[in-house]
């Protein structure tokens, strides 16, 4: 009886935890297929805000996936950690998840919009990324980047 009452408790409480719930439920009300194409962004457009200075990308891995292989540059805030890291990410810039394929990217990516900061995920991942970054293309990129 006591487990169940505990259980009753948390369940009816669970609202009140999270504080932002409004603003993910107007997100959902509003969500339309603007909305759909918007929260997205692929490799191509990432290289391209990146080299103008206008996208932070953010890698959600878990740190060992990170330490394994990055793509650069990026921040590594693994998605466990983001909710008390949000101060690291800079707010003037578009923030573009991204994870090896595309699953935790699209979490985060929600969980940033609920906060109310400008987020897409990037659409063929890290793996796409890094696709796009070989050679001298990766040459290129990186002489193009702001100081």
């Amino acid at each position: 009886m006591k487990k169940m009452l505990i259980s009753i408790l948390i369940v009816s409480l669970s609202p009140v935890a999270f504080a932002d719930d409004a603003k993910l439920e107007n997100y959902i009300f509003s969500f339309d297929y603007a909305a759909r194409k918007e929260m997205k962004m692929d490799s191509k457009g990432l290289i391209r805000l990146l080299k103008e200075g206008k996208a932070q990308l953010v890698d959600i891995r878990f740190k060992e996936e990170y330490a394994a292989w990055k793509v650069g540059p990026s921040i590594s805030i693994p998605i466990n950690e983001l909710p008390n890291r949000l101060n690291e990410l800079d707010t003037n810039k578009i923030i573009v998840t991204a994870c090896p394929h595309k699953d935790r990217a699209a979490v985060a990516m929600v969980y940033l919009r609920s906060k109310g900061i400008a987020a897409k995920y990037l659409t063929d991942g890290l793996i796409g990324m890094a696709e796009n970054l070989r050679g001298d293309a990766a040459r290129d990129f990186i002489q193009q980047l702001p100081k």
